[in-house]
């Protein structure tokens, strides 16, 4: 399915070295960020106490979290989770504190909020209280790196298998760097760090490698069946002819995407808003980083057709 088709090539490879210069540039500023300011961990990673509760109306957020600041609790997360009158409630662990009674602190202090803003002090009603402590959120933050570390071995292993070890290295680098960028933009706006964003960040390695998949095989399958290009030119016509497929996956993709960072919610807006980031660089290392890489570790048309044996008759 296409929904259109471009009938002269596009010299992406003749502007690879501004593109990948671009690319360089950012990935050092995501690198200089991650290495200053660093990322701002969750609940999950850095221990603390996680509670659900709930109101019989919606109460006002920017209240609780005010309360709750006023109170004692450093830096509390207060958002809503699944309808607007269940609040999930984050609060960080802190040196002193009790951990079986932080829960009984936090209802304390919500037991002085009124819903709205304007009603009188109302119960929330306690779901859930859950305690993560220092040493579980070390493991999950381990466990995260070594996922995030199987992940790139498996790809690389398969795209070496599949196609080629220039191949591999090329998508891998592009990859990466789409992983680097992502941690760059939540160490620079100091966005949390949680599970649902390391899930998202695994879910962008595959996403991107399924892009730079397609454009590779369709350099390999160029290279069998047409013979007086050059390598430039088969990296050309291998993306311009893929990108009314990486419109329609791309662009059917990032709609829902974007759903969820509208209307997902306070839960939901990081995950999201890590997926787009994935998204939107993927596309461009897929296409602009991972291709130059490929040209330049020096790919060719015999690495992919065989030379015909010719018999030589026996002479008598």
């Amino acid at each position: 399915m296409e929904f259109f088709r471009i009938r002269k090539d596009i010299p992406f490879m003749r502007h690879a070295l501004v593109f990948n210069i671009i690319s360089l540039i950012t990935f050092l500023l995501a690198v200089f960020f991650l290495s200053t300011k660093g990322l701002h961990f969750s609940v999950e990673f850095t221990g603390g106490t996680l509670m659900e509760v709930s109101y019989a109306q919606a109460p006002d957020l920017r209240q609780i979290r005010q309360q709750l600041e006023s109170d004692g609790f450093v830096d509390p997360q207060v958002q809503n989770f699944g309808s607007s009158r269940d609040v999930l409630i984050r609060v960080p662990l802190t040196k002193g504190a009790e951990s079986s009674k932080v829960g009984e602190q936090v209802m304390a202090s919500l037991m002085k909020v009124g819903a709205g803003g304007t009603a009188p002090a109302i119960t929330p009603e306690l779901k859930r209280v859950e305690f993560v402590g220092p040493q579980v959120g070390k493991e999950l933050a381990e466990d995260g790196a070594l996922a995030l570390l199987l992940v790139v071995v498996g790809i690389m292993l398969y795209l070496a298998f599949r196609f080629e070890w220039r191949f591999a290295l090329s998508a891998i680098i592009a990859n990466m760097h789409d992983v680097v960028i992502i941690l760059g933009f939540f160490a620079f706006f100091q966005w949390e760090f949680s599970l649902p964003v390391l899930a998202a960040v695994l879910a962008v390695l595959g996403y991107s490698v399924n892009e730079s998949v397609v454009v590779f095989d369709r350099v390999r399958e160029t290279f069998k069946k047409k013979r007086g290009m050059t390598t430039p030119q088969v990296l050309d016509h291998a993306i311009t002819s893929t990108i009314s497929r990486t419109i329609i996956t791309h662009g059917s993709t990032q709609m829902m995407v974007t759903s969820m960072l509208i209307f997902g919610g306070a839960a939901l807006h990081y995950f999201a808003l890590a997926l787009t980031i994935g998204i939107l660089f993927g596309i461009y290392s897929s296409v602009l980083v991972a291709s130059p890489l490929v040209m330049w570790l020096g790919v060719s048309r015999e690495q992919f057709v065989k030379p015909k044996v010719e018999k030589q008759e026996a002479v008598v």
